[in-house]
């Protein structure tokens, strides 16, 4: 019996609450819908606002890596705008908010100092331009096709499609090697000739294999000299200049020309060899010991 009264007691003080305080209850659930409100359609209009930012920016061939570090930059910022202006919706004091924020943001910056600088070093390599999208870099302790350049991190492509994941600052703090940088390339290579070969005649054979390859350039000549005598052969440098694009492909068939082009003209590649000289008294000696 009691327990009934207390709840009539209480459903009768809630209704009571309600019907004094409806104005304030509409307020707040008009200003919680227009927060929600504020969330989705901010949500939306960032991603279509840096969305359609990134279409432009590609269209007028902005480089890959500005464009997405660029846009990266812009959506996080005005997330956060949309957030404090959602906030602020239900009643929440912006100005103090923003206060605990750069305070909490103050304590997380000195926890996060690597994030922090990895963020700073995205902002140099975007700045300075060290390298573009589609590049061919060393950096990091690691080499790879740059695919984009992220707020805290690097994307690389490895030849076998791996992808790496390389932090800004690791890349910052170390050498940069950019292989697409320039538009040509020299091949080196070594090409060792037994010491019975005809040195001249070995130049020629050498010469004519270059000549021959329409990618290789007419300037900077091309540079074949004697440039070892090594323990078992006659090293020559073989240095013609190409195009970037042309390097690989041109390094393995040259390799392979040259090879042909020697045993064509009986001209020797020595490779490691080991001569075993058995004498027959050592050699009966270990037979009677076998028996």
């Amino acid at each position: 019996m009691e327990t009934d009264i207390i709840s009539t007691n209480f459903l009768e003080e809630a209704q009571s609450w309600i019907v004094n305080n409806q104005g304030l209850i509409i307020e707040y659930a008009v200003n919680i819908a227009a927060a929600l409100l504020t969330l989705i359609i901010g949500f939306i209009a960032v991603g279509m606002l840096t969305g359609g930012l990134n279409k432009v920016m590609r269209a007028r061939k902005i480089d890959n890596t500005i464009s997405d570090f660029v846009t990266s930059l812009i959506k996080y910022g005005l997330l956060a705008f949309v957030i404090i202006a959602a906030m602020s919706r239900v009643g929440v004091q912006t100005a103090s908010f923003v206060a605990i924020v750069g305070a909490a943001g103050l304590a997380v910056g000195l926890a996060l100092q690597g994030s922090l600088s990895n963020f700073a070093a995205g902002v140099l390599l975007i700045g300075f331009r060290f390298f573009k999208a589609g590049d061919y870099v060393e950096a990091g302790g690691t080499a790879g096709t740059v695919h984009s350049v992220q707020i805290f991190t690097t994307i690389l492509l490895t030849p076998d499609n791996r992808m790496i994941v390389v932090p800004n600052s690791k890349i910052l703090n170390d050498n940069i090697i950019n292989y697409s940088r320039e538009k040509t390339r020299r091949i080196d290579l070594v090409i060792g000739v037994s010491y019975s070969a005809d040195l001249k005649r070995t130049k020629d054979v050498l010469t004519r294999v270059i000549e021959q390859d329409p990618r290789i350039l007419k300037e900077p000549a091309c540079t074949i000299a004697v440039n070892n005598l090594g323990a078992s052969s006659v090293d020559f440098v073989v240095r013609p200049w190409v195009q970037a694009a042309d390097y690989w492909s041109t390094r393995f068939d040259l390799l392979e020309k040259i090879k042909n082009e020697l045993d064509a003209n009986d001209i020797g590649i020595p490779f490691p060899q080991m001569d075993v000289h058995l004498h027959q008294q050592e050699s009966r000696r270990l037979k009677e010991e076998v028996v």
